[in-house]
């Protein structure tokens, strides 16, 4: 029987992807044992100086790989990765909230090393990662914006996602109030006769067949 560690090493070498376009840049599962320091290199900025997470300490590795596997054991965290193989971003989905009525729903979330913005990391993550979540059976996909952030909000209309509304106020960070946007999008119809099929836990997607990219 195959263990955890030979079913992530599987899965790591399913979903090493090429962007296509001749791009450098590949897409790969994240594998914590590897990718959490430089996670947590790439996720820095937005805790420290910034309103883009509201997050007040940075997370170190240890708590980053703590998260990915957490993460890995229902949904995708997946890590762009340059020619010189050091990780640029990250994307990964995770519940929207956690009754059980919400299991159709997913939060995503991708962050970017500054150096790597501009160059289409963030919209080559989400390409990658939606379509999974799809296969998983997930109905609807929301993000929560930190304003203003510019990018970010024309990153997520990009990939076809829609504002519902503000939190205004939600949160005090820096010595200021910061309001939060949420958009969302709607993954598939689901029944309208019934539940739509339940999600399939992402380590149960299936073979390497199943889980290339589409």
């Amino acid at each position: 029987m195959d263990t955890d560690q030979d079913r992530h090493r599987q899965l790591v070498a399913a979903l090493s992807l090429s962007t296509g376009n001749n791009s450098p840049m590949r897409i790969r599962l994240a594998d914590p044992e590897r990718d959490s320091a430089r996670a947590a290199e790439i996720y820095r900025p937005a805790v420290v100086g910034s309103t883009i997470s509201f997050e007040e300490v940075a997370p170190d590795a240890d708590e980053m790989a703590a998260r990915m596997r957490t993460v890995l054991t229902r949904t995708p965290w997946l890590v762009a990765v340059a020619d010189d193989g050091l990780p640029i971003g990250y994307a990964y989905a995770s519940e929207h909230r956690s009754r059980a009525g919400y299991r159709w729903s997913v939060d995503i979330t991708v962050y970017v090393d500054p150096a790597g913005h501009g160059r289409g990391v963030g919209r080559a993550l989400y390409g990658e990662l939606l379509p999974i979540l799809r296969r998983q059976c997930f109905v609807n996909a929301y993000a929560g914006i930190g304003l203003p952030n510019a990018a970010s909000v024309a990153l997520h209309e990009s990939i076809g996602m829609t504002r519902i509304g503000v939190y205004q106020r939600v949160g005090w960070k820096l010595g200021r109030w910061v309001d939060v946007a949420w958009y969302g999008m709607r993954l598939s119809e689901g029944s309208a006769a019934g539940p739509p099929p339940e999600p399939i836990p992402f380590p149960q997607l299936g073979d390497e067949s199943d889980i290339s990219a589409e």
